[in-house]
């Protein structure tokens, strides 16, 4: 039998709260649905050795993107609003607007400090160089390079 860790626990802890958020979530068809959520790739490289992490979001500001490691987990956050045209009457309305926030648990200990962040063509692409050891520090955001 295999020993159980806290990273294993945290782990199942964050999974459970992404499956209830889901859950509490009004289906897309209803036509009621609030909030933007974006995809996201996350793989790990040998040449360089680091983890990307690729996140599609289509339509937001770079300056409203937010980036931060903490800890062994990566979280994004930012907004795509909605544009505002004044006499605007829907007939449809699909495409998901609002605040965002995903946190990734990061399989490996990564260098926030040498991380790089760069947004293209509305893709956000995030590579995280692997270390041995985690770097003491704390909280880092990482700066997002517009292209």
């Amino acid at each position: 039998m295999r020993n159980v860790t806290r990273r294993d626990v945290d782990k199942l802890q964050e999974e459970i709260e992404e499956l209830f958020a889901d859950l509490w979530q009004v289906p897309r068809f209803s036509g009621q649905r609030h909030g933007f959520r974006p995809n996201i790739d996350c793989f790990h490289t040998d040449n360089p050795h680091a983890l990307t992490v690729v996140t599609e979001l289509p339509g937001v500001d770079p300056a409203s993107i937010r980036v931060v490691v903490a800890e062994r987990v990566l979280v994004i956050a930012g907004m795509r609003a909605r544009p505002q045209v004044a006499g605007r009457v829907y007939q449809q309305m699909e495409i998901e607007y609002g605040a965002f926030r995903r946190q990734i648990s990061l399989a490996e200990e990564v260098d926030p400090e040498q991380a790089r962040a760069t947004f293209e063509r509305g893709v956000l692409t995030i590579e995280l160089p692997v270390v041995d050891r985690a770097p003491a520090q704390g909280r880092v955001a990482i700066v997002v390079e517009s292209r």
